[in-house]
């Protein structure tokens, strides 16, 4: 179990820098937005391939962070009901549902996607909009973003399995670590409570 745990440290890491790179692409979409936008109504300008690139960017992200979004715990949960189950049996279900469902949807897109990547790398393919992308990129996300998706999938299963045989930690239950953001997120709410506190005492006296 020591090793597998160790391989599940190997995924998460990997999950976890992907996901953090998904962050540039959101920022790349906004900028070519941005820039196309002003460009089309300063100069009366435009480009499909500046179109198309940010729905490209936007499919990276929604894609490739799905891994992450698994390993942060942040995806959709129904708390009305998980709530109300103990840890281990709430884990016992995610096991299940991660063998039943989570596993061979991923392996049943990745297989369908690959002969799409294949022919359209083969073929050249590219976008019917004059001057489009060519498609073999936005193809290629379908079964790499599934690949990952499985292999957190798999990280998952056996941090759920450590658990219930009391060697490892709740999953779900981890701390997560704040971000940036988050963190001064909760130092500005502290300040702004810090303020209306001797806002108070101020007016008291």
């Amino acid at each position: 179990m020591t090793r597998l745990l160790g391989f599940c440290r190997v995924i998460d890491a990997i999950n976890e820098r992907i996901g953090r790179l998904t962050l540039w692409l959101i920022l790349g979409s906004v900028l070519i937005s941005a820039g196309n936008a002003i460009v089309r109504k300063a100069f009366s300008m435009s480009s499909n391939a500046l179109l198309e690139i940010q729905w490209y960017l936007f499919a990276g992200v929604y894609l490739l962070a799905a891994g992450y979004v698994y390993l942060r715990n942040e995806h959709v949960r129904i708390d009305a009901l998980a709530g109300r189950w103990s840890a281990r049996v709430r884990t016992w279900i995610e096991m299940v549902g991660i063998v039943i469902f989570i596993l061979p949807l991923c392996a049943w897109v990745a297989w369908m996607s690959w002969p799409l990547l294949v022919n359209a790398w083969v073929s050249g393919e590219v976008s019917s909009n004059a001057g489009g992308l060519i498609r073999w990129p936005l193809y290629a996300l379908m079964p790499v973003a599934f690949v990952l998706l499985a292999a957190q999938a798999v990280s998952e299963f056996i941090k759920r399995l450590a658990f219930v045989r009391g060697l490892g930690p709740d999953p779900v239950a981890a701390v997560r670590e704040q971000s940036a953001e988050e963190k001064l997120i909760e130092d500005l709410k502290r300040q702004t409570l810090q303020q209306g506190a001797q806002a108070g005492n101020g007016e008291a006296r």
